[in-house]
């Protein structure tokens, strides 16, 4: 992907900033499944008391609901427009969190090893090169910490709902919100995520039901899913 089409990416999401907390607007979907994404990091990593950095926060609904829950939050984006939002929403809500318009290499730079859990959500089918990113999560986590993403496979079944139906039969996302060969499949992010150093500990899929407003985890990893990582004690 050329910086331009990143820059479109990055454009189209800006667009969203001013309704991004509209719980009926273009991400209803998020706003329907955070408690659910929110849940599967606390279960797996008591979010009380440690450091987190989300990754590709948006306007901050999971950084939000990660403070709320005790968490100490850095949230990061490349647009200055949903930075800006979600600083104004975490004003009102009376929550501290540290909102930076800062690329995840550039604050590996400066903070490898600084955070309990790292967590990108709904980003690494948005950004020109995933794997990097993944990298840069491990580096940012410090050792014994743990990792989440959450994505999108890259399957005939995830084009037909995702895409498809989201976007052009049910109009719950924006037409063009994905693109389907950028999507990514479990096992390429989990192969990633061991070059990264990583070890991988659960691959769970997450099934959205629109009419009912509602996600649940499942069995198969076939559209929407997540994974849970962590990073070793010892350096690799």
């Amino acid at each position: 992907m050329s910086p331009t089409d990143q820059n479109a990416e990055l454009a189209k999401f800006a667009r969203l900033a001013e309704r991004w907390w509209d719980p009926d607007g273009e991400m209803r979907p998020l706003h329907d499944i955070n408690g659910l994404r929110t849940d599967y990091i606390d279960q797996r990593a008591p979010l009380s008391g440690k450091r987190v950095l989300d990754v590709g926060c948006g306007a901050g609904l999971l950084a939000e609901a990660m403070a709320a829950r005790g968490a100490e939050v850095t949230g990061l984006d490349l647009s200055p427009e949903l930075i800006e939002a979600a600083r104004a929403h975490a004003a009102e809500s009376g929550l501290a969190i540290d909102y930076r318009c800062v690329a995840t290499r550039e604050l590996a730079a400066d903070m490898a090893g600084a955070f309990d859990i790292v967590v990108a959500y709904e980003m690494l089918e948005h950004v020109d090169t995933p794997a990097y990113v993944v990298d840069d999560c491990a580096l940012l986590t410090r050792p014994g910490g743990d990792l989440f993403f959450s994505t999108i496979n890259r399957s005939p079944k995830a084009w037909a709902l995702a895409i498809g139906g989201a976007e052009y039969v049910l109009g719950l996302l924006p037409r063009g919100t994905h693109d389907y060969t950028k999507l990514i499949r479990p096992g390429e992010l989990a192969r990633w995520c061991r070059d990264a150093g990583l070890t991988v500990a659960d691959v769970d899929g997450m099934h959205y039901n629109p009419l009912t407003r509602r996600g649940r985890l499942a069995a198969r990893p076939d559209v929407n899913y997540f994974l849970h990582a962590t990073r070793p004690d010892s350096d690799r």
